[in-house]
């Protein structure tokens, strides 16, 4: 590099490369230079910081400053060093000669950001150079709280929504034959990364004049004003789509579904739909805006027929001819509507990602420190489903079935904070009035700290040792919004953690896990931190809240149960013998609390069965009295042992003889598997499956 060391220095600082900890110096050591990050009262690092610079370090490093300028003006190898730049600038006196520079290859929306960072200190320079080096596509780790600081900047708020409006006035003119179009030139790489900071800005304060804006901008940029299957700006339309993905709303999603409908690209949508994977569940996990995802019911004519689109249970497409429910969609309407009828079923789709983003939300709203808005589903066919909590005096809740009573707090009722006495009346109520609650509510399982865990402090061993797995278990990570790098057989790509934040991103909760055997995991410890200064700090777990402990050991429980190899009945007598002695053990072990709900609802449903007087519940099995043999079925994971000598029976599936009984939840299956098992065993005479009449004979 053809620079002084000095110059270096302030170069390897400025861009982040500094791998030396003394280039970050303390206040007392100015001979490296930047100065230090501001630190709160308490010593911790600010989330958005703040550089001090005195006046001896700045004249210290005006020539150096100098020197780097022109080093980062003739090479500009990285996409964040024009901002290094600004803030050399600044300590050189070179603003000037920066600004016409850059101006020469920026278009000019970025010209006029960079125009409004000129009249910023240096200080204020250093964090935004620091904040976009931090952008989740650089190396770097990102700076919390970076976009929340930059909108608090002068005049940066008002020059987003100016951005974003220069960006669709343009998009506009080239649909007007005003500006000749060319296949993505609508914008240039400096002005497509302003449009998205002007853009993550306005998403994460949710400004309300963006949907309409957003809808208008992405449908011009991703579609020619011609016939050409090309695009205005294909980096904008992903720009803008990462910039979703990181602060989602339901109507910037929308706008983005209808650019995906509008571009003639063959590979946009492929791209857009991958996104969409990430971001719908990102916007369960933003509270404030989530609940503001429509209903979804929708009733309307077409020709002589009406579709319906109902919410109440599963998401379902009807067709009615004036009261008359049809089976399918009359031919009459395939013939003459065959676009509509394309239309309604995409709708339904959406409508189920919709009402699963909105469960998961409304799920993350118990560890939410904050009341999330609730009130805002008034109306919503999900709400009547689910027990309610309202604050009818200070201190004082009551629990009612749909969101009942006006003008009073409100939050979600969750078992935790209930009697058991309570708990059980309301089993009864969801079992009696066959309610199938949106998410198992009535039936959730409440995870409470154990000594063990007391005694260990900041980790839990509850869920260790498992074997697992492996894609199954990255599937359940996904569904719950977990993250993790994928493991493999490279060097130090065996062993790693997945996490999820909770409590609005206050609490994040991590489980170790590493590959155990080809396509399997061992699972290992759970541990818990805390956000604080900016940074995570392992938390004892003691001091976790007690619905964030619940819910999060709920779903490394879920992880397990679904996951675990003793799950799988084809595991009996194969495979390595340490991986056969875990199966046989976990197979019928004691039961966690998911099956310990479970084994609840079956005391509650097989009384109402035909079988009933075939059937005893103990700890741990549903034993069921057969005339060939009696069977204990395991309520955690479905295996099954045969009476009197424990033989183990191997039964893949069993049907669905139990079909019209109601279950009060079905979230991995299990429930529906252990009673269609005890269906068939009840009745083993009139077994045919020679693979189970051969083990019966045994």
């Amino acid at each position: 590099m053809d620079l002084s060391p000095l110059a270096q220095r302030l170069f390897h600082l400025l861009t982040g490369t500094a791998k030396d900890p003394t280039y970050w110096p303390d206040a007392a050591q100015l001979s490296v230079g930047l100065g230090t990050p501001a630190r709160d009262g308490d010593g911790s690092r600010t989330s958005a910081r703040r550089y001090a610079i005195d006046e001896q370090t700045r004249q210290r490093l005006a020539a150096p400053a100098r020197e780097l300028v022109g080093f980062l003006l003739r090479d500009e190898r990285r996409p964040y060093e024009p901002f290094c730049a600004l803030v050399a600038a600044g300590l050189a006196g070179m603003d000037a000669d920066v600004s016409a520079r850059l101006a020469e290859d920026w278009g000019p929306i970025a010209v006029a950001e960079m125009e409004l960072l000129l009249g910023w200190d240096v200080e204020r320079r250093a964090l935004f150079a620091e904040a976009e080096r931090a952008r989740p596509h650089f190396d770097s780790p990102p700076l919390p709280g970076a976009v929340e600081w930059l909108g608090g900047e002068p005049g940066y708020l008002d020059f987003a929504r100016t951005a974003l409006e220069a960006a669709e006035v343009r998009v506009a003119a080239i649909h007007a034959g005003e500006i000749p179009y060319q296949a993505d030139k609508a914008f240039e790489r400096a002005e497509t990364a302003t449009i998205g900071r002007a853009a993550r800005l306005a998403l994460f304060r949710d400004e309300p004049w963006l949907p309409e804006l957003l809808h208008r901008l992405l449908r011009g940029v991703a579609v020619a004003p011609t016939q050409a299957k090309t695009l205005p700006s294909q980096g904008l339309l992903f720009e803008i789509a990462r910039a979703v993905e990181e602060h989602p709303t339901p109507e910037a999603v929308s706008a983005l579904r209808t650019a995906r409908q509008a571009t003639r690209h063959a590979g946009v949508p492929k791209q857009l739909d991958r996104m969409f994977k990430r971001i719908e569940p990102a916007l369960a996990d933003r509270l404030e805006v989530a609940f503001r995802l429509p209903d979804g019911r929708v009733r309307q004519a077409v020709g002589e027929h009406t579709a319906m689109i109902s919410t109440d249970g599963a998401v379902e497409l009807s067709w009615w001819h004036g009261d008359k429910k049809l089976k399918g969609v009359p031919a009459a309407v395939k013939r003459e509507h065959p676009d509509e009828v394309k239309r309604l079923r995409e709708l339904v789709k959406r409508t189920q990602q919709q009402q699963a983003t909105l469960i998961r939300a409304l799920e993350a709203g118990y560890t939410s420190e904050t009341a999330p808005p609730y009130r805002q589903l008034e109306g919503h066919a999900v709400t009547d489903r689910l027990i309610w909590e309202f604050e009818v005096a200070p201190g004082v809740w009551r629990s009612e079935l749909g969101l009942t009573v006006p003008d009073v707090p409100v939050r979600l009722w969750h078992p935790a904070r209930a009697s058991a006495e309570e708990v059980r009346t309301w089993r009864e109520v969801v079992q009696g009035k066959e309610l199938r609650q949106p998410y198992k509510q009535a039936f959730r399982e409440v995870y409470l700290l154990t000594p063990a865990e007391e005694a260990t402090r900041t980790y839990s061993n509850r869920f260790a040792g498992h074997v697992v797995d492996y894609r199954r278990l990255r599937a359940l990570f996904k569904q719950r919004g977990w993250q993790s790098h994928f493991l493999g057989a490279w060097d130090g790509g065996g062993d790693g953690d997945a996490h999820r934040t909770l409590a609005g991103g206050r609490w994040r909760v991590t489980l170790d896990h590493g590959l155990y055997d080809e396509g399997y995991a061992g699972t290992g410890q759970v541990r818990f931190h805390l956000l604080t200064g900016g940074r995570w700090h392992e938390a004892p777990l003691a001091e976790v809240p007690a619905l964030v402990f619940s819910e999060a050991m709920r779903d490394v429980d879920l992880f397990v149960a679904v996951a675990s190899i003793t799950a799988d009945p084809q595991w009996a007598g194969q495979g390595p013998d340490r991986l056969q002695d875990y199966w046989r053990t976990g197979s019928f072990a004691a039961l966690p609390p998911s099956a310990e709900v479970r084994r609840d609802a079956l005391s509650r449903l097989i009384g109402r069965t035909a079988i009933a007087d075939r059937c005893t519940l103990t700890d741990r099995f549903l034993v069921v009295r057969g005339d060939l043999r009696t069977y204990k079925i395991h309520l955690g994971s479905a295996n099954i042992l045969m009476e009197p000598n424990d033989a183990y029976l191997c039964i893949v599936s069993a049907g669905d003889p139990h079909a019209g009984l109601f279950l009060p939840f079905e979230e991995d299956g299990r429930l529906a598997l252990i009673l269609s098992k005890a269906f068939l065993l009840a009745n083993d005479t009139a077994i045919t499956d020679p693979s189970i009449t051969r083990q019966l004979r045994a």
